[in-house]
């Protein structure tokens, strides 16, 4: 394995602002821009949210949701009651597939619209697959697809939806935005409207308006404070948006659980492909090479037999050794594939012998009341296996420790060191990623904790199945 520990730190040097007398130096632009926010930050965040570009993105969303779902409202309602009424003749099955292709698109359209002003990622849903090609197949394939199904369902609910949260936000907004404005622009009704001001009430004998200096700071403090309110009942409203889009415009579980297994089929497939090209280069490579030379020497040893004996014997001897060489490699080749001793004696013994191996001193702890499948049980020793050989190559650890037990209905493994740390499983190509792909492909976890300087912890979950379990 590839994996690469942490180096201890080599840390860029820079600026620390200190001038002559180690006073420091604030005349910079990152002090300048530090300030700025330090100022920023004075305004308490209740009173930042009218001003801050989450809110008015939210706000722009909501106002568009009402002519796109008009739209969508519109054309769906449409093209599923005109596709139903001409299910008596054969026009009704393209013109609801139709619909429903539009339906898909339009979702696709709303998950770019939500990812945008709303920051929701949304996942694309399962794409369509026909079972062969040809304008029935794909009809086909359209009408049996849950996800058009949803993404109709979406456009059917969000217009209702969308005129309910338009006339909330919209009315709330202009009202609180308003009545906190009101002493810039009270002056207006007096000099252009003939009145005292903005009037409340009024009949043949009784008028009511907004003209003195009380009612209009009043109106200006309700005005704030429902101008404050307004960001949270927009986010409010937004937040059934999320929902909606999230349960009915992305990936349904079961689509999703389809394109995880074939994702972890791939990876198996990938990984029982890498296995046999080793087996096969360490085969080539070792004991293969070594029974050739073993036959050519055994071949040279017969010639000299009647010639020189001591020669032959000599070369016999050589042989000999060459057999036991070969023998090792290929028992070390069979305890790579699936050592014996693990199918014998289970994981106590094979990760002890594992242990022994190690360049350093490693305590194994394995509390299993029963066995697990045999095919978890194999993952899991060669787990083991890979992060001890990580240990004696590269963590400069002085101790280790392996134990092995089961949480319910997962068989858990934690390998710790006392190394030099800074292990990294996100890094493409590093050994462990690949040993989290491996776990992953059977729906384990790969967990490691591993800051610089130590110790490393690494834990790993697998699904616990019985032995003999199908």
């Amino acid at each position: 394995m590839a994996t690469q520990y942490g180096q201890y730190g080599q840390h860029d040097q820079v600026g620390d602002g200190l001038g002559l007398f180690g006073h420091q130096d604030r005349s910079g632009p990152e002090y300048g821009r530090a300030d700025a926010g330090r100022r920023r930050r004075l305004l308490p965040a209740g009173l930042r949210e009218p001003f801050t570009a989450r809110h008015w993105r939210e706000l722009v969303y909501v106002v568009l949701g009402l002519p796109i779902g008009v739209l969508l409202f519109t054309f769906m309602i449409t093209m599923l009651s005109l596709g139903a009424g001409l299910l008596v003749t054969f026009l009704g099955v393209p013109v609801l597939a139709a619909g429903l292709a539009a339906a898909r698109g339009f979702g696709a359209l709303e998950r770019v619209r939500a990812r945008g002003l709303l920051g929701l990622e949304v996942a694309d849903p399962e794409p369509l697959r026909p079972r062969s090609r040809g304008a029935m197949a794909w009809m086909g394939a359209v009408l049996k697809s849950g996800t058009s199904w949803r993404q109709a369902l979406y456009a059917v609910l969000q217009f209702p939806w969308a005129v309910f949260s338009f006339s909330v936000a919209v009315t709330v907004w202009s009202f609180g935005w308003s009545m906190l404005t009101y002493p810039l622009w009270f002056w207006v009704f007096p000099m252009y409207g003939g009145q005292g001001g903005l009037q409340l009430y009024g009949d043949e004998q009784h008028s009511v308006y907004l003209d003195n200096p009380f009612e209009i700071a009043v109106t200006a403090l309700v005005g704030l404070l429902i101008t404050l309110a307004a960001p949270w009942i927009v986010r409010a409203l937004t937040t059934v948006d999320r929902l909606m889009v999230h349960g009915l415009l992305g990936p349904s579980s079961l689509g999703a659980r389809v394109v995880e297994l074939e994702s972890d089929r791939g990876v198996v497939v990938d990984t029982a492909s890498a296995d046999l090209r080793r087996i096969e280069r360490d085969l080539h490579d070792g004991a293969q090479a070594r029974l050739v030379a073993l036959a050519m020497d055994l071949g040279l040893a017969k010639e000299k037999l009647r010639e020189d004996p001591r020669a032959a014997a000599r070369m016999v001897d050589e042989a000999h050794g060459e057999v036991k060489t070969a023998l090792q490699e290929l028992r070390d080749l069979a305890r790579g594939i699936h050592p014996a001793v693990l199918t014998d004696r289970g994981l106590d013994a094979a990760l002890s012998s594992v242990a022994s191996r190690c360049t350093v001193p490693v305590r194994v702890d394995v509390d299993l009341v029963e066995r697990p499948a045999p095919a978890i049980e194999g993952i899991a020793y060669f787990t083991v296996s890979e992060l001890l050989q990580n240990i004696s190559k590269h963590s400069g650890a002085r101790s280790a420790s392996v134990d092995v037990w089961r949480a319910q209905d997962r068989l858990m493994l934690q390998v710790v060191d006392d190394g030099v740390g800074g292990a990294d499983a996100s890094g493409g190509g590093s050994g462990l990623a690949g040993l989290a792909g491996r776990l992953d492909a059977v729906d384990g976890i790969l967990v490691v904790d591993s800051p610089v300087g130590g110790p490393t912890r690494v834990t790993a979950e697998l699904p616990w199945r019985a032995e003999g379990a199908a």
